[in-house]
């Protein structure tokens, strides 16, 4: 991948039930036209995903996963330019591995290589890149009165502990993109603290991915309670996101994002005033 400029990540769930656009691309050829409109709104990557990580979701084994995955990837892979990224948001070495064979060139794990520790062993042989975040708790519970000491050093920590497992496990360090987990097992307060504190994030030494896109955190503070209406609010956090040095974005809402990174990243290369 070319870290020239920030990345936006397209976010294709191919699911019937996340938070805010569950069901709306679950055939096939809606999915892969998604995919295909997404590049062309400026993606730089697309993230394929068969399982739903919103809160209280229920766990989807590997082979319905597959089912909803696999001929999405295919499809993109045979339809996009040679070597274009396509990620695959799974916890699972098996979907993962399959996805790989299918065309994904990166794999995107909210569990870090803890739900099934073969997929740190799958990255070190097939030398891709992986996301590992930050969650407390599950997906079915990371809601329930979430509560840090410090949030910020308690997120860091774990991600360090995790790329320290990482790299045991034969993964290179350059593999590897952290993501502090906004609103995995977080509450409003804890959010604003994480973002606030971005620019610690960059600083450690590894590219650093944001994914805040429709968040309801976000809907508390604008009292709008439709994730569809907070693609502004998205925006805002892409922006202060670039200035802070986060390289990659995982939206919904590409073309907006797309000018918001865009707009940023060149104030954030302007000439300094002397």
């Amino acid at each position: 991948m070319n870290f020239n400029h920030p990345l936006i990540m397209g976010v294709l769930n191919l699911t019937p039930d996340s938070f805010s656009d569950g069901g709306r691309y679950s055939a096939l050829t809606t999915a892969v036209e998604r995919g295909l409109e997404m590049v062309r709104e400026g993606a730089d990557i697309i993230d394929v995903g068969g399982e739903s990580t919103r809160p209280m979701a229920e766990r989807v084994n590997a082979p319905e996963q597959l089912r909803r995955v696999l001929g999405v990837i295919e499809q993109l892979r045979e339809r996009l330019p040679d070597g274009f990224p396509i990620s695959i948001d799974t916890t699972l070495s098996e979907v993962a591995r399959a996805a790989i064979a299918s065309g994904a060139t990166i794999i995107n794990d909210v569990s870090a290589g803890r739900d099934d520790p073969e997929i740190l062993d799958l990255v070190a042989a097939e030398r891709v890149p992986l996301v590992v975040m930050h969650m407390q708790g599950s997906p079915a519970t990371m809601q329930q009165a979430p509560s840090y000491q410090d949030v910020v050093g308690e997120v860091m920590d774990f991600l360090q502990q995790r790329v320290e497992v990482a790299l045991r496990a034969g993964v290179k360090r350059g593999a590897l993109i952290l993501d502090p987990g906004i609103g995995f097992g977080k509450g409003r307060e804890h959010n604003l603290l994480l973002l606030n504190a971005l620019q610690r994030f960059a600083g450690m030494g590894h590219k650093i991915l944001l994914g805040v896109s429709r968040k309801r955190f976000m809907g508390s503070i604008c009292d709008v309670e439709d994730p569809a209406l907070l693609v502004p609010a998205t925006c805002a956090c892409t922006a202060l996101g670039v200035m802070a040095g986060v390289r990659i974005f995982r939206v919904h809402d590409v073309w907006q994002n797309r000018q918001a990174a865009d707009v940023a990243w060149a104030i954030r290369q302007a000439p300094s005033a002397v």
